[in-house]
C-alpha cells in the first residue's frame, strides 16, 4: 500500500519523491514500450484519441449513420463500376446504387444530410468505355 502524504509536504514534492524512489528500485524497467517513441507522436492533437484507441484495442466498430453509410456505398459502387469487366456489369452497379439513392431521397434517412444525387449512368459508362481504349 502506498504511504500517506506527510502533513505539510506539498503534493507535487511527495509524488515526485515516490516516482524517483520507484525508479531507483527499478520498478519501471520492464514496462511495455520502454525506450520506444510514444504512439501518435508527431500527429496533430485529436481530442478523441483515447476513445479511438480504446475502440481499436477492443476490436469494436461503430456503425455509421445510414446517410453516411450510403455515401460510402456510393463511393464504392463508383469504384466498382469503373473497374467492371463489362459495360453491362458497370451499368448494373450504377443502377443499383441509384435505386438506393432515390429511395433514400424519397423516404429520408436518419443522420446528417445525404447530399447525394443519383449518378448519371450514361456518363459513367462513357468514362468506362474511354478507360478501355
Amino acid at each position: 500500500m502506498t504511504a500517506r502524504k506527510p502533513l505539510g509536504m506539498p503534493f507535487e514534492s511527495w509524488i515526485d519523491r515516490q516516482i524517483r524512489e520507484a525508479e531507483e528500485r527499478g520498478e519501471f524497467d520492464d514496462l511495455p514500450g520502454k525506450g520506444k517513441p510514444l504512439p501518435g507522436e508527431g500527429r496533430p492533437l485529436d481530442e478523441m484519441w483515447w476513445i479511438k484507441q480504446k475502440i481499436e484495442s477492443e476490436g469494436l466498430s461503430m456503425p455509421l449513420p445510414p446517410t453516411l453509410a450510403l455515401r460510402k456505398d456510393a463511393e464504392e459502387a463508383l469504384r466498382e463500376a469503373r473497374g467492371a469487366e463489362s459495360e453491362a456489369e458497370a451499368r448494373r452497379i450504377v443502377e443499383d446504387i441509384n435505386r438506393r439513392i432515390r429511395e433514400a431521397i424519397r423516404t429520408g434517412l436518419p443522420g446528417p444530410p445525404l447530399n447525394l444525387m443519383p449518378f448519371d449512368a450514361d456518363e459513367i459508362i462513357s468514362e468506362w468505355r474511354r478507360s478501355r481504349r
